[in-house]
C-alpha cells in the first residue's frame, strides 16, 4: 500500500470524525473500484434528489435547490463515466458496502422527522464526500485524476450545505442540529472499521 503522510485536511463541518488514513491508502492502491464505485455515487445522489423532489412535490424551495442539485450530479456522473472511459474500466454493477443501508435505516418512518432525516442524511453523505474527494486529491499519484477530485470539491461542500439550508427552512435550527449531531455519530460509527472493499464510503 502507499503510505500516507500526516497532512490533515481543514475539519469538515457536520462530520464528528475525519476519514483514516487506511482508507486513504485503500482508495489510492484502488483507484480504478473507487472511480467505478464514484460513477455509482453521483447517478444515486441525483436519484436521492429526484426522489425527495418527488416525495414532497409541494415544498417549493426544496424542489427549486434539489433540481439544481440532481441537474449538477448528473453532469458529475458523465464527467466521472469519461474517466473510466479513458482508463478502459467498464461499467459494471459493485457490492454497497454497508454505509447508504445503515445510514438509511436511521431515517424515521413517520412525518415531519421522516424529511428532516432525509435531509440530515444526505446532508451527511455529501460532507463525507467532499472530505474523501479532497484526500484523493492530495494523494492520487495521477495529476490529473488530482486535479479532477479537487475540481468537484466545491460542488460537493455546495450540496452538504444545502442540504442543511433545506432542513432549517422547514425545521426549527435547534431541532435541526441536535438531529443532525445525532446522525453525524452513527454515520462515524459506521465508518470506524475499514470496509474490506474499497469504496468511496467505505
Amino acid at each position: 500500500m502507499v503510505a500516507i503522510a500526516e497532512s490533515p485536511l481543514p475539519t469538515i463541518k457536520f462530520l464528528q470524525s475525519p476519514t483514516s488514513p487506511a482508507w486513504v491508502e485503500q482508495a489510492i492502491s484502488n483507484l480504478d473500484i473507487i472511480l467505478l464505485d464514484h460513477s455509482h455515487c453521483e447517478r444515486k445522489a441525483a436519484g436521492v434528489a429526484l426522489n425527495l423532489m418527488c416525495r414532497y412535490p409541494s415544498s417549493t424551495k426544496l424542489v427549486r435547490e434539489l433540481t439544481a442539485i440532481a441537474q449538477e450530479e448528473l453532469s458529475h456522473f458523465e464527467l466521472v463515466n469519461q474517466w473510466l472511459e479513458r482508463r478502459g474500466v467498464s461499467l459494471r454493477p459493485l457490492p454497497a458496502p454497508p454505509y447508504g443501508s445503515h445510514l438509511a435505516a436511521q431515517v424515521r418512518r413517520t412525518e415531519p422527522e421522516r424529511m428532516l432525516d432525509s435531509l440530515l442524511v444526505s446532508a451527511l453523505i455529501e460532507a463525507r464526500s467532499h472530505e474523501r474527494l479532497g484526500w484523493l486529491g492530495q494523494h492520487c499519484p495521477d495529476p490529473d485524476l488530482a486535479k479532477f477530485y479537487r475540481s468537484l470539491m466545491a460542488s460537493e461542500a455546495r450540496h452538504y450545505g444545502m442540504y442543511w439550508v433545506l432542513a432549517t427552512t422547514y425545521y426549527d435550527r435547534d431541532i435541526v442540529n441536535a438531529r443532525l449531531h445525532e446522525l453525524a455519530i452513527v454515520e462515524s460509527q459506521i465508518l470506524a472499521t475499514l470496509h474490506p472493499e474499497p469504496r468511496i464510503h467505505s
